[in-house]
């Protein structure tokens, strides 16, 4: 299988995850997958067979300037591993915004944006629903002391 197969099949298995827990976060399957985090294993384990075949072929792990990063990221499996890293904690990130909802309560229309948001740019996701997180916190505690 090629590294570009891989991508691919990675991209097939995490895509339908986040459409499920977009339009389906209560369904029972995809609050299975969620509970046992199903798809961040399989992606953990793609990744870390990566990382292996990487560190074999001779590649270095230097992170420690830009520019070492950069000559890192010419390595195909090195940018494979690494979008795999993306999807696997991306994922993570959006199951554990699902499971802080439980508590929360926030309607899903509020939700669906940070999941989509965390999907694609990660961290402005995960910013949005903090945001959000504290407002509902914030009305909550007003709530409560009035």
């Amino acid at each position: 299988m090629t590294p570009t197969d891989v991508f691919s099949m990675v991209n097939k298995i995490a895509i339908p995850m986040w459409i499920l827990m977009i339009f389906l976060s209560r369904w029972k399957v995809t609050r299975f997958l969620i509970d046992f985090k199903v798809i961040p294993i399989i992606l953990s384990f793609v990744y870390a067979v990566y990382i292996i075949k990487s560190l074999q072929n001779g590649g270095q792990m230097d992170f420690g300037s830009l520019s070492a990063v950069m000559i890192l990221f010419t390595e195909e499996n090195a940018v494979l591993a690494g979008w795999v890293h993306y999807l696997a904690f991306d994922l993570l990130i959006g199951m554990w915004i699902l499971d802080q909802n439980k508590e929360l309560g926030v309607h899903q229309a509020l939700i669906a944006p940070c999941l989509v948001l965390t999907f694609l740019f990660g961290p402005i996701g995960f910013l949005l629903f903090m945001i959000i997180k504290s407002i509902k916190l914030k009305n909550y505690d007003s709530h409560k002391h009035s």
